[in-house]
């Protein structure tokens, strides 16, 4: 045999492996990037618009509050204005987006749906409002004296010995969210406070946005098959192009 030549199938094992190395590779980088680095989310509900839309989907920052700010991972304090991913408190597998608007030790109110932070109201021109104030536990929170609809039995009983002067104290290692579309939005109104632990990230950017088409209406393997094929070979009338690749504010 030619000393020059390798034997065929010696090629291909060693190209084999080498494949298999570099999937191996690309696996374990993915795996790691959205353990650790970023998420995708998509928008079930209409609690955040108009900032969020039912329809987008959401690349969700993990880093961002993961430690102590230095010049190479720069962390970040949570912050007041702030949208979060988090596990929902009540049930930790579902996940939630709201917008931080307490902080610990923030003394917080609302007086017909305006924010009052330390007796201080605050500007919120990412607010959306559906309808004038109707609703006097929701728009004139906390209310200790009269019972809310949907309101969580725990948090009815923790709230009232948070409240002092009309005021909401927020605890030390929680946060109070609430969605942009005021009116229509359970939030820490209803169900408390996000405990620090729960909060995985904040949305970094839409990479896609859908509007809404026909949903199928059971869960069989064969009808969800159908609505993936549609949505593929329909996806540039379905998507909302403004709003694709948009940095969320």
């Amino acid at each position: 045999m030619d000393s020059n030549q390798r034997p065929i199938v010696s090629t291909l094992s060693s190209d084999l492996v080498g494949s298999l190395q570099s999937l191996v590779g690309t696996v374990v980088i993915a795996v790691f990037v959205i353990t650790f680095v970023v998420q995708a989310f998509q928008i079930p509900s209409e609690s955040m618009e108009n900032t969020l839309l039912v329809g987008d989907y959401l690349l969700v920052d993990k880093l961002c509050y993961g430690g102590t700010r230095n010049f190479l991972m720069p962390y970040k304090n949570i912050a007041r204005g702030d949208i979060v991913v988090f596990h929902y408190p009540v049930d930790p597998k579902l996940h939630f987006v709201k917008r931080v608007i307490g902080v610990p030790g923030d003394r917080l109110r609302l007086i017909n749906k305006k924010v009052f932070i330390n007796g201080k109201p605050i500007e919120e021109p990412y607010v959306h409002y559906l309808e004038p104030p109707n609703n006097v536990f929701r728009d004139n929170f906390p209310r200790v004296d009269i019972p809310a609809i949907n309101m969580e039995g725990n948090w009815w009983l923790e709230m009232r010995k948070l409240v002092e002067d009309g005021q909401l104290i927020v605890p030390e290692g929680h946060y109070f969210v609430m969605g942009d579309n005021r009116d229509d939005s359970q939030d820490s109104r209803y169900w408390g406070f996000v405990p620090r632990e729960n909060i995985i990230g904040r949305p970094l950017l839409i990479y896609w946005s859908v509007r809404d088409w026909d949903r199928p209406n059971t869960a069989s393997f064969a009808t969800r098959l159908q609505h993936v094929m549609y949505a593929v070979t329909h996806i540039f009338q379905i998507t909302r192009w403004n709003r694709t690749l948009r940095l969320v504010h």
